[in-house]
């Protein structure tokens, strides 16, 4: 690890109604990232949520200057969410994971120590906390969207990943619904990144239900999967200094791809963890 101490680390949490542990997520984040960097950040991404997370993570936000909060005014789903964490970040590296606490921030040690000779290094859930019969369908997700998009990794809905901040950045991703893990891989790929996996205990649920299995939401991320099987994986090539080459999008923040909180006419399709399939 230490050829590559101090690269920046951004680490941003999609948050949709975890008022229940949003919290303790963002604080143990800071004490992880503070272990393996100076300079790191952490942004939270509410989507719009309807219980007391807003006034939680604000109140982080004022506590802790490392912490940033982007509000959703409304709810626009987990991909657009994913999308602008991207977006908002500017280090190195970024990590993501989810508010709900399933999975332990703490590995994120194991994601860091491993990533020399890696653009992407993504956990993979061993013993996952959940019923039966999540277990049997995301296992044929998995296996389904792997052999169909022919992906290097064995799960692709871990949402628990560590990726180049400036590929990351290139990538022209859509999705806004639970397709956006499918799209994000496959556009990695496509970008030539290279991929290590680690193994990541999955915790269960402590609060909240999964809303995957809605009709709405099963319905719109079926629609965007054949979307992206049919349009090319989008990238830009990366810049050592992203937005200082001519050609290359700006947003308003440089160094960062285009918020896809600021379009207008995106679908809504509600919020579904990428992670909830899989």
């Amino acid at each position: 690890m230490t050829a590559l101490k101090g690269e920046g680390i951004s680490a941003f949490f999609p948050c949709y109604n975890d008022q229940e542990t949003i919290a303790e997520v963002v604080e143990k984040a800071l004490r992880v990232l503070e272990e393996l960097t100076d300079d790191y950040e952490v942004i939270v991404v509410d989507d719009g949520s309807t219980d007391d997370s807003p006034t939680i993570v604000d109140e982080l936000a004022s506590r802790h200057s490392r912490v940033r909060v982007v509000h959703h005014e409304k709810n626009r789903g987990y991909g657009t969410v994913v999308r602008t964490g991207i977006a908002h970040s500017t280090k190195d590296w970024i990590f993501y994971t989810d508010g709900d606490g399933q999975y332990d921030v703490e590995q994120l040690r194991l994601l860091y120590e491993n990533r020399e000779g890696a653009e992407v290094v993504n956990g993979y859930k061993v013993n996952r906390s959940d019923p039966w019969y999540r277990k049997l369908l995301g296992g044929a997700y998995n296996l389904a969207v792997r052999t169909l998009f022919r992906l290097p990794i064995r799960d692709v809905d871990c949402d628990f990943r560590l990726l180049r901040g400036n590929i990351a950045r290139s990538l022209e991703l859509r999705s806004s619904g639970g397709a956006i893990c499918v799209e994000m891989i496959k556009a990695l790929k496509a970008a030539g990144c290279r991929f290590k996996e680690v193994p990541v205990v999955h915790l269960p649920r402590r609060a909240g239900r999964s809303q995957f299995f809605r009709p709405r939401h099963l319905a719109v991320m079926c629609w965007e999967l054949l979307v992206v099987a049919l349009r090319p994986a989008g990238f830009r090539p990366p810049v050592e200094a992203p937005g200082s080459e001519e050609g290359v999008p700006r947003s308003k923040h440089p160094g960062r791809a285009p918020d896809p909180g600021s379009r207008q006419g995106q679908p809504e399709p509600g919020w579904t963890r990428g992670g909830d399939a899989g």
